[in-house]
């Protein structure tokens, strides 16, 4: 049996809708040929939890093989993926078209989809990922919010841990006092006609994240589509329902991406591109929604119009030109390349974005930071998000020790950012025999996008800002 192909890979349709797909004796025979064909290989032992809990189950059964290990403890292995979908896009020789058809986060997914229809996730679990619900109420009462969120808080941090399952350490993310949504259609930044890529229409699908938490990034990415003349709309129907897949609720995914699709139908109709803020919303757009509606015109048509954010910008860049006015920011930057980012398979569009502001010395780590969503706040999980990120915050940290001026550190995905910042903190407070840097400060800038506003001038008015 040969190893690997020269072919390109592919993901088949996600074949949810079917009734075999829920049968529980057909996913275990599915497990168990995957995780055997994994057994033998091992590439992927250092991507996450999820081979080293599967490998140290078959080593420990009673003949070393997996025909010995009861299938219900393979259910640590599920709950180690985090979806980054690394082990398919970086080290599987195995994946389709191979003969063996290997996909293992999308098997992982239709574990999760069976206990999902079974009613074994947990109520509060679901509950927490529900950010929209939860990201207008946070806005609506964001200063109770972000008290109760901090990590110092004992007293709200150890009842949400109690109660939501959400670790008590864990850093979560603040609400802003105002949506994103709510703030462009007051005032939008006028389009600059001068620009090489005047002429251009986008819609900014504000994403969860940047629409309710951290609408500076937002701000940023419309400040710097007027000053290159590009004509924006601020869209945002709902969630993208990332939250949902990692769950398994696959039935709840396929609605959102219906009514995003559908709302953004008539855009896309009369030539705007889409671009998305968090490279997770990016991948649910472009390739998740498609498999799991291959035959939905609207959502085809909406993934080959859609963007990173960074991506889109490098297309201008690439095609007509950035407009004038860039000027060094001082310091050096150290720029995390998310697992969704490289899942997109669109290269670093991050670092080459960074590497157009003068002077300034750009540091890519590319590497999973651990976070995983939703996922690396569970109590269960956030021991784990630490530990799979520890490679990434020693790689930062050097970079932010050794910086000559201020240390940027900056990641597409914004959550990924803060977990590493979080996991720095930590890991000093554990070393007091070792000068990391982290004395001097971190600038707040998370998104790459931010900086490259900073370097043109345009950065978010300070009214804009996160309520504390």
């Amino acid at each position: 049996m040969r190893e690997g192909s020269l072919d390109a890979p592919m993901r088949h349709p996600i074949d949810w809708q079917e009734d075999d797909f829920y049968d529980e004796a057909k996913l275990d025979e599915e497990l168990r040929r995957v995780f055997d064909i994994c057994h033998g290989c091992r590439r992927c032992f250092n991507l996450c939890d999820s081979f080293p809990r599967l490998f140290d189950l078959i080593d420990g059964s009673d003949t070393g093989e997996l025909d010995s290990v009861d299938s219900k403890d393979f259910k640590p292995v599920v709950n180690a993926c985090t979806l980054c979908d690394m082990c398919f896009m970086t080290k599987c020789p195995y994946v389709p078209p191979h003969e063996f058809n290997l996909d293992f986060p999308h098997l992982m997914l239709r574990y999760r989809a069976v206990e999902n229809k079974k009613g074994d996730v947990a109520t509060m679990a679901k509950q927490v990922r529900k950010t929209d619900r939860n990201g207008k109420l946070g806005c609506g009462f964001s200063g109770l919010a972000n008290w109760a969120t901090r990590e110092d808080n004992r007293l709200t941090r150890t009842v949400m841990e109690t109660v939501a399952g959400i670790d008590r350490r864990a850093a979560l993310p603040k609400y802003a006092a105002t949506p994103f949504t709510k703030q462009a259609a007051k005032s939008m930044p006028a389009v600059n006609a001068d620009a090489p890529a005047h002429g251009r229409k986008a819609v900014l699908y504000a994403t969860c994240f940047a629409n309710y938490n951290n609408t500076d990034i937002a701000d940023a990415m419309l400040a710097l589509l007027a000053h290159n003349g590009v004509e924006t709309e601020v869209v945002y129907p709902e969630c993208c329902g990332m939250p949902q897949l990692e769950a398994g609720d696959i039935a709840k995914v396929a609605d959102k991406a219906k009514s995003v699709a559908r709302t953004l139908a008539p855009y896309v109709a009369e030539g705007y591109s889409v671009v998305a803020l968090v490279p997770s919303c990016a991948l649910m757009l472009k390739q998740e929604w498609p498999l799991i509606l291959p035959g939905d015109t609207a959502v085809k048509t909406l993934s080959e119009a859609s963007y990173d954010a960074a991506e889109y910008i490098m297309d201008i860049a690439g095609k007509e030109g950035l407009a004038d006015g860039l000027a060094p920011i001082g310091g050096e930057v150290t720029v995390h390349i998310s697992c969704h980012s490289r899942a997109q398979n669109m290269g670093q569009k991050a670092t080459q974005l960074l590497r157009l502001i003068p002077e300034t010395k750009v540091r890519p780590v590319e590497r999973c930071s651990g976070h995983g969503g939703a996922w690396g706040v569970e109590t269960d999980n956030f021991e784990t998000a630490l530990k799979v990120g520890k490679p990434v915050v020693k790689q930062v940290t050097k970079h932010v020790a050794k910086a000559d001026g201020p240390a940027y550190v900056v990641s597409e995905c914004p959550l990924a950012r803060e977990h590493i910042v979080q996991g720095m903190t930590i890991a000093e407070a554990d070393t007091t025999n070792i000068h990391t840097g982290m004395d001097s400060g971190i600038q707040a800038f998370q998104h790459p996008i931010q900086l490259l506003a900073h370097a043109y001038g345009l950065d978010a008015p300070t009214d804009r800002e996160t309520s504390s």
